[in-house]
């Protein structure tokens, strides 16, 4: 399989997951990409190591295993007290977090036993295949193993298999006799976290005190030597771990606000922006096909019945404001017209000697529209396309100047950047890692009617890759801040957070999320561009201000307009 073909099969897994996520854990604000999970656009850490499937070997049945265990992790822990139970050491955080996952898992409901096959049938999966990688031959990789095992064992019920008993029979006795009773309390306090996670901890600070027993972790070479074995044969993600990122700084009152400093003070890198480039969207697209999807697009529209010139003028309203459109002569009152005042002495009652300013509602106002290219946003594509254009032609009907911009990346995973980043040495902290595609599918001097084919290359959705939100956004105000007007708005449509895997994998920091939410705030804070938001079937107001949750999954219709128009309002 391709890498662009896996990173579909993979989005398309993950979305799954995330809907699934949703009815299970009732958290309606949550999205899962990237083996990342958000709610409310906080991450929430994923260590456990059963809970990093592979789309290359997994199918969707591993993935519904996952959905159902993070489900549970919602459902069932609390945050804030785990964090503050969570160790120091990193090691030690990792099997702690993992010993906090299978206490949720045991707590699946018996009114659910195909959520509770999902959780065994995950498992085994994991436990096979690590079994298959030989990472278990280690010591390391051997007590970490053996470690998850018992502990499922214990906590989840079920048996192992033949070949698993046999490896681990002698280090659980050995684990066993150091644990002490610490071991066999965990399943009966399993439904109780705080008294749960002393002994939890305890495990975890043991499992530590062994390894450094097994002489790797003496000094500071042989700990980065412990962490490359431990990240091997554990599957667990140390960087994570050591930063912890926002789960941690959203988790304490008292670091709210160093949470804000740091957005306040952080840096935004970009490795190489030598293979960024700007497109016209039409040149993407084949002609014939560009007149296809074209026509596919005017038979929703016709298929609708939207009422655009109704929406025009409630744009018009909206948008436009008073300006001066010369005089109105001869009125009874007003400021006196020197040119009629002879009239006055040969005709004394003669009144209409007055001139008044004319005024006129005109829509002196910019709006761009700006679409998240990314691939979580294929499924929503047609219903986006309908709104946008018939939001343009509304918009252009109204007066305002109009432009449609799209955001993606030139590859996935990274492209050439990264493989210069890697040729250079890999030096820390890169920043962003991939190459930008910014697309042009309307400009603000064309008309909807010259636009019309180009606007239908959004449907071509197989261009669609990552998204780097921050500088998209950038992109668009600099746009916006060129063209003529006394009013200028973006509304970016976007699906969630901004996605590039190589960045995320080279960045100890979110960067990607922190530059969005630094540009976002920049932009707001000043008067000159005014922002919103559509999420699709996400509320972002954790990314922006003013926002607007739109259900594209039922009919479309001119009641999602009315929402816009209200969203509109809020700064109008």
């Amino acid at each position: 399989m391709q890498p662009p073909r896996r990173e579909k099969h993979q989005q398309q897994l993950e979305e799954l997951c995330a809907a699934t996520l949703r009815a299970l854990s009732g958290e309606r604000r949550l999205r899962y990409r990237g083996a990342r999970l958000e709610v409310n656009g906080q991450r929430i850490a994923v260590r456990a190591p059963h809970l990093h499937p592979n789309p290359e070997h997994d199918d969707f049945s591993a993935y519904r295993g996952v959905a159902d265990s993070l489900a549970l992790r919602l459902k069932h822990s609390d945050r804030a007290l785990l964090q503050t139970q969570l160790p120091d050491q990193p090691i030690a955080r990792l099997v702690f977090e993992l010993l906090e996952q299978l206490r949720v898992e045991s707590l699946v409901s018996d009114s659910h036993p195909g959520v509770r096959r999902n959780l065994m049938q995950r498992f085994a999966q994991w436990s096979q295949q690590f079994l298959d990688s030989g990472q278990a031959e280690g010591h390391v990789g051997l007590m970490l193993y053996t470690l998850a095992q018992m502990s499922w064992f214990l906590l989840c019920g079920g048996r192992a298999s033949e070949q698993t008993e046999m490896l681990i029979e002698a280090p659980r006795l050995s684990l066993l006799g150091h644990f002490g009773p610490h071991f066999g309390l965990l399943r009966r306090c399993r439904h109780q976290q705080s008294i749960y996670g002393l002994h939890a901890r305890f495990i975890a600070e043991k499992i530590v005190e062994l390894l450094d027993q097994l002489d790797v972790q003496k000094d500071e070479r042989n700990a980065s030597q412990a962490t490359e074995k431990v990240q091997l044969a554990f599957a667990l993600l140390l960087d994570d771990a050591e930063g912890d990122g926002e789960e941690q700084d959203s988790s304490h009152a008292n670091t709210q606000g160093n949470s804000r400093n740091s957005q306040q003070t952080f840096s935004y890198q970009v490795f190489s922006r030598e293979y960024d480039r700007e497109v016209l969207a039409h040149n993407l697209v084949r002609a014939d096909l560009l007149r296809q999807l074209r026509q596919r697009l005017d038979q929703r529209m016709a298929a609708q019945g939207l009422n655009l010139p109704r929406l025009a003028k409630r744009l018009s309203a909206l948008l436009a404001r008073p300006q001066r459109d010369g005089w109105a002569f001869a009125q009874q009152d007003g400021q006196i017209d020197a040119s009629r005042l002879s009239r006055l002495i040969i005709s004394p009652q003669q009144q209409e000697i007055f001139r008044q300013e004319r005024l006129r509602p005109k829509c002196d106002c910019a709006v761009s529209l700006l679409i998240d290219n990314s691939g979580s946003m294929r499924n929503h594509i047609d219903a986006i396309a309908l709104l946008v254009d018939s939001l343009t032609r509304a918009l252009e009907l109204a007066g305002a100047q109009t432009e449609i911009l799209g955001f993606t990346t030139g590859q996935w995973n990274g492209g050439r950047p990264l493989k210069h980043w890697r040729a250079s040495g890999q030096p820390a902290e890169p920043g962003r890692l991939n190459e930008l595609e910014h697309r042009i599918y309307k400009d603000a001097s064309t008309s909807w009617r010259k636009a019309r084919p180009s606007i239908a290359a959004l449907l071509k959705s197989d261009l669609f890759r990552e998204s780097i939100d921050g500088e998209a956004l950038l992109w668009a105000q600099r746009r916006l801040l060129k063209l003529q007007a006394t009013r200028r708005i973006l509304i970016i449509v976007s699906d969630g957070c901004p996605m590039d895997g190589a960045t995320h994998q080279a960045n100890t920091s979110d960067i990607l999320d922190l530059h969005l939410k630094q540009v976002a705030r920049q932009i707001e804070q000043q008067s000159a561009v005014q922002l919103y938001a559509l999420g699709v079937g996400l509320d972002l107001s954790n990314y922006y201000h003013n926002s607007l949750e739109l259900d594209l999954a039922s009919s479309f219709d001119n009641r999602i307009f009315d929402e816009i128009l209200q969203l509109l309002q809020r700064r109008l």
